[in-house]
């Protein structure tokens, strides 16, 4: 396996918005529990997702983070994973590539509703309380990884 290392710095600000995101926090909690106001968080979120290679969704950024170091990371987790699909687990990138359930769907050329459905019971099987988190959980149980978000950032 080779692993390629991408570093980006974010400011402290920047970092705290989306490791709050990464928790499963919504932006407006991530804001109150920093004392900021909701538009000073997503400012902050913008100008990570630019820094992140100018990705464009916030479930994006906090793999690209994890991958370029630039929050902190979970720890991994050394219990099985949890029981996937096959259909799920061909999704797992896409999610985190921040694709919608449409542009999924059209990758994986399965109707939409199936591939929503499928993506709603993986966050169910994880127990992730958003899409943020549920890469945060994902990455604990290495279904997705540095090398892999690597990949698609190039």
């Amino acid at each position: 396996m080779i692993t390629t290392t991408i570093r980006v710095a974010l400011g402290p600000r920047e970092r705290q918005v989306l490791e709050g995101l990464a928790a499963g926090d919504t932006l407006m909690q991530v804001a109150r529990d920093l004392g900021i106001s909701y538009g000073t968080a997503q400012s902050y979120r913008k100008v990570a997702k630019e820094k992140l290679f100018g990705v464009s969704e916030a479930v994006a950024a906090v793999a690209a983070g994890y991958a370029a170091n630039a929050i902190s990371r979970p720890p991994l987790l050394s219990v099985d994973a949890p029981r996937v699909s096959a259909s799920q687990r061909l999704l797992i990138p896409l999610i985190a590539r921040g694709m919608t359930s449409a542009q999924m769907a059209t990758e994986v050329r399965r109707p939409v509703d199936d591939v929503r459905a499928d993506a709603l019971d993986l966050r169910e099987t994880v127990g992730a309380r958003n899409t943020c988190h549920l890469i945060t959980l994902l990455w604990q149980h290495q279904l997705v990884t540095a090398d892999e978000v690597t990949r698609w950032l190039k």
